[in-house]
């Protein structure tokens, strides 16, 4: 695959997995306001997929649409964050991963506005607006639970003990982004830490939050190498369209 259509796609499938994520906090999450809060910033992330699929099927040059990518490809072929497709647990942390993750996106597509890709700039100018709001909503919640209760603290400090080691592969530079970086598509992943760094540290001061030390990691979701929950989030997503392929409303 060329890198240029692999870079948009690990862009889309990190929304469009997401998305999925919180669709499934729909009716269960703590309360109406946050059930609505929820489901408007999956939907955005849905919006964001579609039309980064719809340019990486262009750029693919194969005839596949963005259903055909988001319903139709395997495991291994989506290149999602390994971050987004942890299990949500309970809302502080889910509360901590959208932290983590709009933190990242907001970093991407503000650099993005400059992409030499005018296709690229394009979205990213929509996409930036709407993810300034999902950073506002989600630090917010995560400083109200991190200098809420006792309980509510120890439960978004255990969460982010857990995640924090997914962020390292947000950062990880490969062939991909190097040739995208030196094309002028988009930054090199290690080129967003400084300002994610910057967002995340004022936002944990606030919380009362302690960044956990960056540990290795062997899995590599952007290349296709995901965790053992990734099936799952799948097997649901797809299951419709699998069931009756082609059918329209």
């Amino acid at each position: 695959m060329m890198p240029h259509c692999a870079y948009v796609l690990r862009i889309a499938d990190t929304s469009l997995i997401l998305a999925q994520r919180l669709g499934e906090w729909v009716g269960h999450a703590p309360a109406i306001e946050e059930d609505l809060g929820l489901a408007n910033v999956s939907l955005d992330l849905l919006g964001q997929a579609r039309m980064l699929l719809s340019y990486a099927g262009e750029l693919e040059g194969r005839g596949r649409s963005e259903d055909d990518l988001a319903y139709l490809r395997e495991e291994s072929e989506f290149l999602n964050a390994t971050l987004v497709e942890q299990p949500n647990g309970d809302f502080g942390q889910t509360v901590v991963r959208q932290f983590l993750v709009d933190a990242w996106q907001l970093e991407l597509y503000e650099q993005l506005l400059e992409s030499k890709d005018p296709r690229l700039a394009e979205i990213a100018a929509k996409a930036v607006k709407e993810t300034r709001y999902h950073l506002r909503y989600s630090a917010g919640w995560l400083v109200r639970l991190g200098d809420g209760t006792d309980e509510s603290h120890a439960r978004v400090q255990d969460a982010l003990t857990r995640l924090w080691p997914l962020t390292g592969e947000l950062f990880s530079t490969d062939e991909v982004d190097r040739e995208i970086a030196q094309a002028g598509i988009g930054p090199a992943a290690e080129a967003l830490l400084p300002g994610w760094s910057a967002r995340v540290a004022a936002v944990f001061a606030e919380a009362r939050l302690a960044a956990p030390v960056m540990s290795p990691f062997s899995w590599h979701g952007k290349q296709g190498r995901h965790s053992e929950h990734l099936g799952f989030v799948l097997a649901e997503m797809q299951s419709l369209h699998r069931a009756h392929p082609g059918a329209t409303w």
